[in-house]
């Protein structure tokens, strides 16, 4: 194929990711861009991992959504900026094309020593001017290794997963009245500080919400003990999501891994 028909190529396949429609909650839009990323680049393993920009100087990042079958460990691994091959393309700002992850800088960082595929691309999800996360995309479909130009490719669509994030993150702002008298205080008490720095920082928004929230209910005559219940019971509700997410990303790399080849 020409440099004409490769292009061309390439324009199609973005076409499926273009028409995607942000709607349902984050962790369930994650799992379908990493299953479309990983159709794109005609891989059988794609990975999203985004920091926690709420931790200290060093914030960590997890995988947050797969396609295809991942090592349990994967999901309980926190990486920091400068550590293994997504760390690295975090701390640089620069993609990533491996031809031999055996023969690479980071050889000891390959999961799978014995997998006849070693060709990896890693692209940083930017959210405005801010890397918020990397994409991970390994074994080629074809059997082969993948090209440095589908590395431009995934550059094209992990620009497009950040802005996805970002739109998800200000849909639910605009759905919940809470969120919104909260940015609209804290803004008011802070004079200069513009609500559009603040809404593209999650976790601050995060953290806004959860001391309006404090707030609210001390004001309306809730005791410590009655605070604590409250904080304990959305504790409980976030386990109980984080389990049924990470059934579902089981069975689904399950289910991925068991399909008959095409």
């Amino acid at each position: 194929m020409d440099a004409t028909g490769e292009i061309e190529s390439q324009l199609i396949k973005l076409q499926d990711i273009s028409g995607f429609l942000e709607e349902g909650s984050l962790d369930d839009n994650l799992l379908r861009l990493a299953e479309k990323t990983a159709k794109i680049l005609e891989a059988q393993h794609c990975s999203i991992m985004l920091l926690n920009d709420g931790e200290s100087e060093n914030p960590s990042m997890k995988v947050c959504a797969s396609y295809g079958p991942l090592p349990t460990a994967a999901y309980k691994e926190s990486v920091h900026k400068g550590e293994g091959i997504s760390g690295y393309v975090v701390a640089t700002g620069k993609s990533l094309f491996i031809d031999d992850i055996s023969k690479s800088r980071f050889a000891n960082q390959a999961r799978r020593t014995k997998d006849p595929h070693k060709s990896l691309l890693c692209s940083p999800i930017r959210i405005n001017a801010r890397i918020a996360g990397v994409v991970n995309v390994t074994e080629c479909g074809s059997g082969k290794s993948f090209k440095p130009d589908d590395l431009n490719l995934l550059d094209a669509v992990a620009l497009f997963i950040g802005k996805s994030i970002q739109t998800i993150q200000l849909q639910n702002l605009l759905n919940s009245r809470f969120a919104q008298m909260a940015l609209i205080q804290e803004t008011q008490k802070n004079i200069g500080r513009s609500l559009e720095s603040i809404l593209h920082n999650p976790d601050q928004i995060a953290k806004i919400m959860a001391k309006s929230f404090y707030k609210e209910m001390t004001r309306t005559g809730f005791g410590s003990s009655q605070i604590i219940n409250v904080a304990s019971d959305i504790i409980a509700q976030l386990n109980a999501h984080l389990q049924r997410h990470s059934k579902r990303m089981g069975r689904e790399g399950k289910e991925s891994q068991e399909k008959p080849p095409a």
